[in-house]
């Protein structure tokens, strides 16, 4: 059991294309004894960390803009800000299109975002006093459609 294990395990660590494909294969075929189940696994298990950690990211860079685009005075900065807040809402709801089940996880999700958007703009706009909490709806349909700086 050891040597199939092992010989099933080399090619996801030689070539993780090669690998990729023959697992497709071999899922479409129904060849189960041939699967390499412990790398499929745990393939599997990062897509679902890898979306989490996606929304986080990009909920992070929409909550960086949103703060500096309501709370910092540099007229000559909004629409860059503007235009990365509209980027980051249509690619955070394209996620979400994807993935509805995310949605359940948007409260923890953006407190975690806010803290670390909130580190970021305050180290990079040390004369600006921006809010300990979000000051404004946090709810998804909000912070997806709210231009909060109106």
């Amino acid at each position: 059991m050891t040597q199939t294990v092992t010989s099933k395990t080399a090619l996801y660590d030689a070539d993780f294309l090669m690998w990729t494909e023959e697992t497709v294969a071999r899922l479409r075929t129904r060849d189960f004894e041939g699967l390499d189940l412990v790398n499929l696994i745990e393939e599997i298990e990062s897509l679902g960390r890898s979306e989490k950690r996606e929304i986080k990211s990009r909920l992070t860079v929409l909550l960086e803009h949103l703060l500096k685009r309501i709370y910092v005075d540099i007229p000559d900065c909004y629409g860059g800000w503007e235009n990365t807040i509209a980027s980051q809402r249509t690619n955070i709801e394209l996620i979400i299109i994807d993935s509805p089940s995310l949605k359940s996880l948007w409260d923890e999700s953006f407190s975690i975002a806010f803290g670390l958007a909130l580190k970021n703009v305050r180290k990079s706009y040390k004369s600006c006093k921006f809010p300990d909490p979000w000051q404004f709806s946090h709810c998804l349909e909000d912070v997806l459609n709210v231009d909060f700086w109106e």
